[in-house]
C-alpha cells in the first residue's frame, strides 16, 4: 500500500500487505482481547476513552499535517477533523452508561427488562477522505458497547492509520481492543465469512456496500453501511438567498468536494434562481486554491490523481449530453477547479452519479411541490436541507423528503449527539447519538415470574 503526496506527487509512505499469519494473529488477538474488554466496567472503558481523546488534542496538528499530505485536505480543515475526533470519543466516554441503561417494560405480574450485550469482534472498511473521524466515529461507540474492533483503513492512507495505532497504543488501551489489518479487497469477504467476527460495518461507495452486504448476508453477519450520497439543497423562494449561496459554497466545497453529505444538487425555485446562481458564482470566485499546508487555503488537491480524472470524464459526458459550465470545468492533475453546471440532463453522470469532488449541479424548478420530486428522483437518500423563512413550513416538506436528515436553514454535518445515516442507495443503519452505539450491541429480553408459570 503506498500514500501519494496529491500536492507534490511525492511518495509519503508505503506499507507491505499484510502476510495470512499476520492476519490471524490480528483477528485473533481482536478475539481473545474482546472476551477480557468486555467484562470490564464502563468506567474503566470510558476511561481508555477520556485517554484517547486526551492524545488526539495533544496531537492535532501533528496528526493534522498526516493527513494533508496524505489526502490533501486543507490543514485548518485537518486540524478540525481531528478535534472532533476528541469530542466523539468524550462524548460516548460520558454518555454510554445512560445510552446502554437498561429498559423495564410492564408486562404485568411478571417482571421483565431489556438490556444490551456486545456483539463481539465488529470489522470495519473505512474510507480515506476523513480518514480519522471516520474511524472514531465508528471505534468509541463499538468500544464502549463492549466490542473489539478491526479497522481496514484505505490504502492510500496508511499513515493516518499508523498514527492512529501509535495513538491508541499510547493511551493504554487493552491490547488488541483495535485491530489493525493491511488486506487488499479480495480479502474483506473471507474475514466477514470469520466465526471470530460478529458484524461488519463499512463506509464507502455504493459498490462496495452492496459487496459487503452481500457478504455479510450470506453468512448471517449485521451490517451497518454508511454509502455516497447526492444531497439536495433546497432553496425556496423566501429565503435569504445571499445566506444561502454562501452555505451552499461553503458545505459543497469542504475537504475540497470529496464528502458523501455534502450538498451537492442545488435545487432552487425560479424565481430566485438568477440571483442565487449569481451569488453562487461570486462565492466561488472567491475561493483559494492552493497549497493546502498553507493558511487560507480553501481547496487543495483531490486526494489522488485517478478520481479527479473520473469526475473529469463524469463533466465531459454531461455536458456532451447537453449541461452548461458556468465555472470551473478544469483538471490539472490532482487540482479541479470549483465548477457550477447548470442546464444538466437527469439521464447524464451528473444527473444519475454521486459527484466526489469540488462540482454542483443547479437545479430550477417552479415550485416546493417541485423541488421535493426532484429531490426524492435520486436514488441515494443520505441528507437534505432546506433554505427558508418560514421554519414550520421547511420542516413539512422536510418529512417528505426520502432522505436519512434533514436539516433546515442550516448545513448537513454529522454530530455524535444525533444518528447520522442514509436510507435507499446511500445504505442503512446509523452512526453516532444513541442508535449509533445500539446497532452494535444485542437487545437481550430478560423476563421473570416470582412463582412458576408456564403461560
Amino acid at each position: 500500500m503506498r500514500s501519494i503526496n496529491p500536492a507534490t506527487g511525492e511518495e509519503e509512505g508505503s506499507w507491505p500487505l499484510h502476510s495470512d499469519a499476520q492476519v490471524e494473529a490480528v483477528v485473533d488477538g481482536a478475539w481473545r482481547a474482546q472476551r477480557v474488554w468486555s467484562q470490564r466496567s464502563l468506567s474503566e472503558r470510558a476511561d481508555g476513552l477520556l485517554a484517547i481523546a486526551t492524545l488526539l488534542e495533544q496531537r492535532a496538528e501533528t496528526l493534522a499535517v498526516r493527513m494533508t499530505r496524505e489526502m490533501g485536505k486543507p490543514r485548518a480543515e485537518a486540524i478540525g477533523e481531528v478535534r472532533k475526533c476528541a469530542q466523539v470519543c468524550a462524548h460516548y466516554a460520558q454518555r454510554a452508561e445512560s445510552y446502554l441503561a437498561m429498559e423495564e417494560v410492564d408486562v404485568g405480574a411478571d417482571g421483565a427488562v431489556l438490556c444490551r450485550e456486545p456483539l463481539g469482534v465488529v470489522l470495519s472498511i473505512m474510507p480515506w477522505n476523513f480518514p480519522y473521524w471516520q474511524v472514531f466515529r465508528f471505534v468509541a461507540p463499538a468500544l464502549m458497547a463492549g466490542n473489539t474492533v478491526l479497522v481496514k483503513h484505505a490504502p492510500s492512507t496508511q499513515g493516518c492509520a499508523e498514527e492512529m495505532q501509535d495513538l491508541i497504543t499510547s493511551a493504554g488501551l487493552l491490547a488488541g481492543a483495535v485491530g489493525w489489518l493491511r488486506v487488499p479487497e479480495e480479502r474483506v469477504p473471507d474475514l466477514i465469512a470469520d466465526s471470530r467476527v460478529a458484524a461488519v460495518t463499512v463506509t464507502g461507495s455504493e459498490r462496495a456496500g452492496r459487496a459487503v452486504a452481500a457478504a455479510a448476508g450470506a453468512n448471517l453477519k449485521k451490517c451497518v453501511l454508511e454509502l455516497g450520497g447526492s444531497d439536495p439543497f433546497i432553496v425556496l423562494a423566501d429565503a435569504d438567498v445571499n445566506d444561502a449561496a454562501v452555505a451552499a459554497v461553503a458545505g459543497r466545497m469542504l475537504n475540497t468536494g470529496q464528502s458523501c453529505i455534502a450538498s451537492k444538487r442545488f435545487i432552487v425555485e425560479a424565481s430566485v434562481a438568477d440571483r442565487f446562481t449569481e451569488a453562487v458564482l461570486e462565492e466561488m470566485a472567491r475561493l483559494k486554491v492552493g497549497d493546502p499546508m498553507e493558511d487560507g487555503t480553501d481547496l487543495g488537491p483531490m486526494a489522488r490523481e485517478d478520481l479527479a480524472v473520473t469526475l473529469e470524464r463524469q463533466v465531459e459526458e454531461s455536458v456532451a449530453q447537453g449541461a452548461r459550465v458556468l465555472c470551473g470545468g478544469v483538471r490539472e492533475g490532482s487540482w479541479f477547479e470549483p465548477t457550477l453546471l447548470a442546464d444538466v440532463p437527469e439521464d447524464s453522470p451528473a444527473g444519475q452519479e454521486e459527484l466526489f469532488g469540488p462540482v454542483a449541479t443547479l437545479w430550477v424548478v417552479d415550485d416546493a411541490a417541485a423541488a421535493v420530486r426532484l429531490a426524492n428522483a435520486s436514488r441515494y437518500g443520505l441528507a437534505a436541507c432546506i433554505w427558508t423563512a418560514d421554519v414550520d413550513a421547511g420542516m413539512s416538506l422536510a418529512r417528505q423528503l426520502e432522505v436519512g436528515g434533514v436539516f433546515v436553514n442550516r448545513l448537513p454535518l454529522s454530530d455524535p449527539r444525533v444518528p447520522f445515516g442514509g436510507v435507499k442507495a446511500s445504505g442503512y443503519g446509523r452512526e453516532l447519538g444513541r442508535a449509533g452505539i445500539l446497532e452494535f450491541t444485542n437487545l437481550k429480553t430478560l423476563r421473570w415470574s416470582r412463582t412458576p408459570s408456564s403461560g
